[in-house]
């Protein structure tokens, strides 16, 4: 049994938490299954909506599917929730992909 086939069976047993969804986003971000992944984030998100990493693997995810302005929404609000806990890594982290996303958009819409 794989990591994703063990978290799946684990929510499926009703052992739902914010590192079981974090972890099962991971693995379906790893395989590219985006839509997966982007759920399993986001309800991650719904146990702590100030867990940094959740919000840069959401922001990835988006970004890597080609969603870039809900990419940048999500990096926005992910630096806000690092802000407010004090978690100055994942806000550089999530700038430097948010700028990145800004200048793409830009260059896009020339």
């Amino acid at each position: 049994m794989n990591a994703l086939e063990t978290f799946e069976k684990m929510l499926a047993d009703g052992k739902d938490n914010l590192l079981l969804r974090y972890s099962l986003g991971n693995e379906y971000f790893k395989l590219g299954r985006f839509d997966a992944a982007r759920a399993h984030l986001e309800a991650a998100l719904v146990f702590d909506p100030r867990h940094s990493a959740a919000w840069k693997l959401l922001g990835k995810t988006l970004a890597d599917s080609g969603a870039l302005a809900e990419a940048l929404e999500t990096y926005r609000r992910g630096i806000a929730a690092a802000e407010e806990k004090g978690d100055l890594q994942a806000v550089k982290e999530m700038r430097v992909f948010a700028r990145r996303i800004e200048k793409q958009l830009a260059e896009e819409s020339q």
